[in-house]
């Protein structure tokens, strides 16, 4: 669990009590391939960190198409955080793309750490802030370009998942066609 010590600690000082504090609340959670770690119209009831595997986020448009908008993998937090903070429902589903085994929090050992640690919140809140910031350096240039160049694009920002997950889902991502995808792997080899 050093590797999920490590990444807290880019974001604030923490001593070793209190480190022992946050991996007592912790627990592993094993999500096998397709499972979902948070599902839309359901509460979410925990926040993770990933130590293996892969997840998306999905959702699906009002022609009932599903549409991946984010991947995250391993050495990064995953959680709806909005309505998990505001334990309202989801909107979107966060599924396993591969095997995957996280560390997790429930909702009260989140806000009891909180309540302990007294910079928590700032830590979390920077954790936050290098999520979205990702995200959007991620997710932004795809809206302009052409194919090819979103997929050149997402393979910059994800050479290691290529190859682990279901081209369906990166062609979701792209915003382009499974066929259209092939083509352009193809013409690039």
């Amino acid at each position: 669990m050093k590797v999920f010590i490590d990444y807290i600690l880019q974001f604030g000082n923490l001593n070793k009590q209190q480190t022992d504090l946050i991996m007592s609340k912790a627990k592993m959670l094993e999500l096998h391939k397709d499972e979902y770690f948070s599902e839309a119209g359901k509460i979410p009831r925990q926040v993770g960190f990933i130590l293996e595997g892969v997840v998306r986020f999905c959702y699906y448009n009002n022609k009932g198409e599903e549409i991946t908008h984010h991947f995250i993998d391993e050495n990064n937090f995953v959680s709806d955080q909005q309505k998990f903070e505001a334990q309202v429902v989801a909107s979107e589903y966060i599924q396993a793309v591969t095997d995957c085994k996280l560390l997790v929090f429930s909702k009260k050992d989140w806000d009891d750490i909180a309540n302990i640690i007294v910079d928590w919140d700032k830590i979390t809140g920077l954790i936050l802030k290098n999520c979205l910031l990702k995200t959007i350096e991620r997710r932004s240039p795809l809206v302009s370009e052409d194919a090819t160049t979103r997929y050149l694009t997402f393979f910059e920002h994800f050479p290691t998942l290529v190859n682990r997950i279901p081209l369906s889902y990166i062609a979701s991502y792209l915003g382009i066609t499974q066929q259209s995808l092939s083509r352009i792997r193809k013409n690039i080899r």
